[in-house]
């Protein structure tokens, strides 16, 4: 039997523990503040929107947090996910590049975002918790937490960024399928919903504003907690469990990667490939070139600031230091929305400004490009968010071919685009366009970032 399926079919190799790459970095990131004294926040600050286990989690300094026996057990449902070597391409590229991608589509949801869905459900429920409030973006967060809900009987209410709500119904009727509510926003059910209808009342929405709601209404329950589906340390923990199985895996095919991409809108799917790697890195010396792709549209890494600043729109969240563009920043309404976050994750923003990865950015209508290219050599179709992903993988294998070098690529493709058809159909009858942000407004939003001494 291949050495491969035999790894995928032994439940035994399921990680039984996430990776914190915390433990090993060579400066501790910035303290989460509070916006009211400017000092840490400490367990009773963040206790109205998260159960104590996970704030434990995003506090804690171990290098290692056992997963909880249900939470696995409800891994094994998809879980060790494919690996695959993306040969076909390779051909049609012609390239000397050995392109990996480790296949993240075949849980439920159709995404990784199910890795910390189910964590978070599984948490809140053994802390008794009845209803979350969350939001999403493109909706692979929403659906997936809409999954975990089902299955640990919690109510699960959804804020779907409006643009995204109107453009992809499928995402939403998976949701509503999974028996959750979900709701466009901003919305006439929240004080910061109402703020932003009365400005604009056709406002297409952001996740800093979908968050805002999210959290109000899980600040007024006793019984609700708020979850957030990427940006946190303790959801990039989760996701560790992507980049553990691919070094497993990759030492079955006797191969350790040159470059790692992978596409980054708030960091929980890019710290999901990246972040065991970069322990590697840390410890050993490992050469790896990390490289997170994100869109030109909303550049958080490439163009924001790093600074101090709320993570959403309402300035109801405490203060972590992160590249951001402002957090009343409206990203243009591109089909990537999963990748439309004003804030790139605290964590993946300290391990750039430590050196230890790097960032490119590139528009919408050559993601889509490459992900067709690679869906017709491989048969996989990829998200719009994925799309950048495969984009800075092809960037990479053609470098390979113009400098004749053989080199490991390994990207995580995080999800398939199944329910995001209407962005293709419009890709391919010339539709859709190359969005660009307005510089007057990151300078309007960059120039309100809070004053937070050094």
């Amino acid at each position: 039997m291949n050495e491969t399926i035999k790894y995928l079919l032994d439940e035994t190799r399921l990680p039984k523990r996430w990776y914190n790459l915390v433990a090993d970095l060579p400066a501790p990131p910035p303290p989460v503040l509070h916006p009211g004294t400017l000092q840490p926040v400490g367990p009773d600050d963040l206790a109205p929107l998260f159960p104590m286990s996970l704030i434990l989690q995003e506090v804690s300094g171990e290098r290692e947090v056992e997963i909880p026996e249900p939470v696995r057990q409800v891994y094994k449902q998809w879980r060790c996910t494919p690996l695959y070597r993306a040969r076909r391409w390779e051909k049609a590229l012609d390239t000397p590049a050995r392109i990996y991608y480790k296949y993240e589509g075949v849980s439920p949801a159709g995404s990784h975002k199910p890795n910390t869905a189910v964590a978070q459900a599984f948490y809140n429920k053994e802390a008794g918790v009845k209803r979350i409030t969350t939001e999403t973006g493109a909706g692979q967060w929403g659906s997936s937490l809409a999954f975990a809900g089902a299955l640990f009987g919690l109510e699960i209410d959804v804020y779907m960024v409006r643009v995204s709500y109107n453009q992809k119904p499928y995402r939403r009727a998976l949701m509503e399928a999974y028996g959750a509510r979900c709701v466009a926003s901003p919305s006439p059910e929240t004080a910061s919903g109402r703020a932003i209808l009365e400005k604009r009342p056709d406002h297409p929405g952001s996740l800093g504003i979908a968050i805002s709601e999210a959290v109000e209404l899980a600040a007024q329950r006793d019984d609700t907690k708020y979850a957030l589906g990427s940006v946190l340390n303790h959801v990039l923990l989760h996701q560790t469990v992507i980049g553990l199985e691919a070094m497993e895996q990759l030492a079955l095919a006797d191969d350790y990667p040159d470059v790692i991409v992978g596409c980054t809108g708030g960091g929980s799917n890019f710290a999901g490939i990246a972040f065991p790697f970069i322990g590697e890195k840390i410890k050993q010396g490992k050469p790896t070139r990390i490289v997170a792709v994100e869109p030109a549209a909303c550049p958080s890494l490439t163009r924001g600031m790093y600074a101090y600043d709320f993570g959403d729109t309402a300035h109801l969240t405490p203060l972590t230091k992160m590249h951001t563009l402002g957090s009343t920043f409206t990203p243009p309404g591109f089909h990537a929305g999963g990748l439309r976050y004003h804030g790139m994750a605290p964590l993946v923003s300290h391990v750039k400004e430590l050196g230890l990865i790097e960032a490119t950015s590139y528009h919408q209508t050559g993601c889509f490009a490459a992900g067709l290219d690679f869906a017709r050599a491989e048969g996989i179709l990829p998200a719009p968010e994925a799309n950048h992903a495969v984009k800075g993988a092809l960037e990479e294998a053609l470098k390979c071919k113009e400098e004749g070098v053989s080199r490991a690529i390994l990207f995580n493709l995080c999800g398939h685009g199944h329910f995001d058809m209407q962005a293709y159909i419009d890709y391919q009858a010339g539709k859709l366009t190359d969005q660009e942000y307005d510089p007057s407004e990151l300078a309007m939003a960059l120039s309100g970032l809070p004053s937070v001494p050094a």
